[in-house]
């Protein structure tokens, strides 16, 4: 079966404040930026790429802002797919603080060909059970009608905006979950990675 093409929307506009405020897609771990290993999902997702942050990116890899910035990740995920378009079929929303992200990412797309019309969204569930949404894949006609159905993106969470989706959970590829917030994470990240 073929996979379809799946489009990259990261989300780099968080304001680090546990890092002291740095650019968190800009921070090394193991060597290379956060940003740079979301992006090494680039070709195995197949479609189109853009970062919403104020941040440096790589040539072709679109960038926006929400507006006005600081609107929250809900913000950024409509500013993303406003800059987007409507190329693919599914889009991935990963925060940039995932080092992780790639491989998990893979295991994500490998399940889309056998899921069922009626899915929305798949996505890992960490070890507390927590669905991840800022590590997840959606039909992009679903997530935008979720979109729309909010009204107001602005400081609106995340799972307010995934409430009413269908979910699919994958087993394989979990053990790539795990945020970087502080600098015990990054400390713990370069143990794992190095």
């Amino acid at each position: 079966m073929v996979e379809p093409a799946v489009d990259l929307l990261i989300l780099a506009g968080g304001r680090g404040e546990r890092l002291g405020g740095l650019d968190k897609a800009a921070l090394e771990v193991g060597g290379r930026r956060l940003l740079d290993r979301v992006l090494e999902a680039v070709p195995v997702l197949g479609g189109r790429v853009v970062v919403v942050g104020d941040t440096p990116v790589p040539p072709g890899v679109l960038r926006t802002l929400e507006d006005p910035p600081d609107g929250g990740p809900v913000a950024g995920i409509d500013a993303g797919l406003g800059t987007l378009g409507t190329a693919a079929p599914w889009v991935a929303v990963v925060a940039v603080d995932q080092p992780g992200a790639a491989p998990a990412l893979a295991a994500l797309r490998a399940v889309l060909p056998h899921l069922p019309a009626t899915v929305d969204a798949v996505s890992h569930v960490d070890a507390g059970g927590h669905r991840q949404w800022l590590l997840a894949l959606y039909r992009r006609p679903a997530l935008e009608a979720a979109l729309a159905a909010l009204g107001r993106v602005r400081d609106t969470s995340v799972r307010r905006l995934v409430a009413d989706l269908r979910w699919h959970v994958v087993d394989g590829g979990g053990e790539h979950l795990g945020d970087l917030d502080t600098w015990d994470d990054a400390a713990r990240w370069a143990d794992r990675i190095g």
